[in-house]
């Protein structure tokens, strides 16, 4: 028989209905939510119940002890792989800090659910059995941290979350899943081809996102850097910025913090394609980072794990 971890965070997924029927998020211990799911019965789960939280409320903090507890979990050879159950708000998140922190081959999946286990339809069930099953599924060693949600299998690099309430609530724009499960069957079809992960040896650093719209004021930008060890830009098409903002940028430069430009298109690189003040090619000679295809989101995860662990940060964006 095989062996599976369940480590509970609370979310959706362990929410309870309160009297005025709103959804308290959780409030289910990791034993009441596994009592309540028809888990597989020929794979032995243990539950370990780590947090009862809304995923928005999960810190820096609960991330260093999940890594903890998701090693400490791995130390038994016999334990085939580890479920982590998480809010959706922020889900993408821990998923990618995990894919970058946890050096076992062995799955770690993550999953939860859009609407409660009390609501009509509610697919915390049966994201919970798959991602059981995809803990114990041999071709997914190597993979780093999946995201098992709606029968579909997510990298946590790419994978996002898509829609606010529907059941088919995550994607992965222009790269699409990696497989599918149908009748508790792992059907994988790809794999990440290039997977690096990092050892954290300093605290986590203050790494902001600020996003860039026409007509912004420098001084917000000026507000950021001065609460932020780095920063990240989410800027618009291959990677701009007004040019009224290049000279804030320049002194957060000149202080050493790290700076690195992302997109808000959903698909494509930033480039430096143009040359002018403020363009990508402008910025990439004074000394930003250009953040290849990575969201500001997981910019920031990377652009922290990378400070923490001593690594030079703009080698981290080269792929």
């Amino acid at each position: 028989m095989k062996k599976v971890v369940l480590l509970t965070t609370g979310g959706t997924i362990a929410s309870t209905e309160n009297e005025s029927g709103k959804l308290v998020a959780g409030e289910l211990t990791g034993e009441e939510l596994a009592n309540l799911c028809n888990l597989p019965n020929d794979i032995h789960v243990t539950v370990r119940s780590m947090l009862q939280k809304p995923s928005v409320h999960i810190t820096l903090d609960d991330w260093l002890e999940l890594k903890k507890e998701i090693e400490v979990a791995l130390l038994d050879e016999e334990v085939s792989g580890v479920v982590v159950t998480h809010g959706t708000d922020t889900l993408e998140e821990t998923a990618y800090f995990l894919d970058l922190v946890i050096r076992d081959a062995r799955p770690v999946i993550v999953t939860g659910s859009q609407r409660g286990p009390e609501q009509l339809g509610s697919d915390a069930f049966i994201n919970l059995r798959h991602a059981i099953y995809a803990a114990c599924h041999e071709s997914l060693r190597d993979v780093g941290t999946v995201v098992v949600f709606n029968e579909r299998l997510f990298a946590a690099r790419y994978v996002k979350k898509e829609h606010a309430s529907n059941i088919q609530g995550f994607n992965a724009f222009g790269f699409g899943y990696l497989g599918i499960i149908d009748n508790d069957t792992i059907f994988l079809y790809q794999k990440p081809l290039n997977r690096r992960t990092y050892s954290i040896q300093d605290a986590l650093p203050k790494v902001s996102i600020l996003k860039i719209y026409l007509g912004m004021d420098a001084a917000i930008l000026e507000s950021v850097i001065a609460c932020s060890d780095a920063i990240v830009l989410e800027g618009v098409g291959r990677g701009q910025v007004p040019p009224n903002l290049v000279h804030m940028l320049d002194k957060a430069l000149q202080q050493g913090k790290h700076i690195i430009m992302t997109t808000s298109s959903e698909e494509g690189k930033v480039y430096p394609t143009y040359e002018y003040a403020g363009s990508a090619h402008d910025l990439e000679q004074r000394g930003v980072i250009l953040g290849s295809d990575y969201d500001s989101k997981k910019a920031r995860i990377k652009t922290m794990v990378m400070m923490a662990s001593r690594e030079a940060v703009a080698e981290g964006f080269l792929n």
